[in-house]
C-alpha cells in the first residue's frame, strides 16, 4: 500500500483568524491549544488591565490576556461571538499557557510568508516589538503579533515570570 502525503510550502503558515475590534489578527495554528467559549474569569488584585485575570481550564489555572491594550484597541462587550484562545508561547526560554480574548474567531487560512510585510518605520501606532508583520486581505490588513514579545512585556510590567 502506498501513501501519499502532500506536503505544504516551507513559505504557507496556517493560522486562525480573531477579530478584536474592527482589528483582525492571525495567531499561527501550531501555537493553538483550543479555542473556548468565554468561560468565568477570576479577577487578580493590582493585575495590569492587560491581563484581566486568570481561567480554569480543566482544572489548569490559566492567565487570561487582553491584546486589545497592547494594540489600542477599545474594549468592546462580550457577545454570543466572544472567544477565548489557548494559546502556548515561548517566554524566557520554556513554554507557557495563556489564554487571549477574541471579539469573534473567524477562519482558519494559509497565509504566504512571502507576503508577509514589515509595519512601516512610522505611522503605525502599534508598538513594532509587538508585531511580526502585516498581511494584506481581500478583507483588510491582518496582523501578525508577537506573541512572546507581548507576554514577555506583560511579565515585566507586573514583576512575574513563567510559571
Amino acid at each position: 500500500m502506498t501513501n501519499i502525503v502532500e506536503l505544504k510550502p516551507a513559505a504557507l503558515m496556517t493560522v486562525v483568524t480573531m477579530r478584536l475590534g474592527r482589528q483582525m489578527l492571525a495567531i499561527p495554528a501550531s501555537a493553538l491549544r483550543e479555542i473556548l467559549d468565554p468561560l468565568p474569569v477570576t479577577r487578580v488584585p493590582t493585575a495590569d488591565r492587560s491581563v484581566s485575570g486568570v481561567i480554569n481550564v480543566r482544572g489548569a489555572v490559566v492567565p487570561l490576556a487582553e491584546l486589545r491594550f497592547a494594540f489600542g484597541i477599545p474594549e468592546e462587550p462580550r457577545t454570543d461571538a466572544s472567544k477565548m484562545l489557548v494559546v502556548e508561547v515561548e517566554l524566557a526560554d520554556e513554554p507557557m499557557i495563556v489564554a487571549i480574548s477574541a471579539d469573534a474567531v473567524l477562519e482558519v487560512t494559509e497565509l504566504d510568508r512571502a507576503t508577509m510585510e514589515a509595519l512601516p518605520p512610522k505611522g503605525s501606532s502599534w508598538p513594532h516589538a509587538f508585531v511580526q508583520g502585516v498581511f494584506r486581505t481581500k478583507k483588510g490588513l491582518l496582523l501578525l503579533p508577537n506573541l512572546s514579545n507581548i507576554f514577555a512585556s506583560l511579565a515585566s510590567a507586573s514583576g512575574t515570570a513563567a510559571a
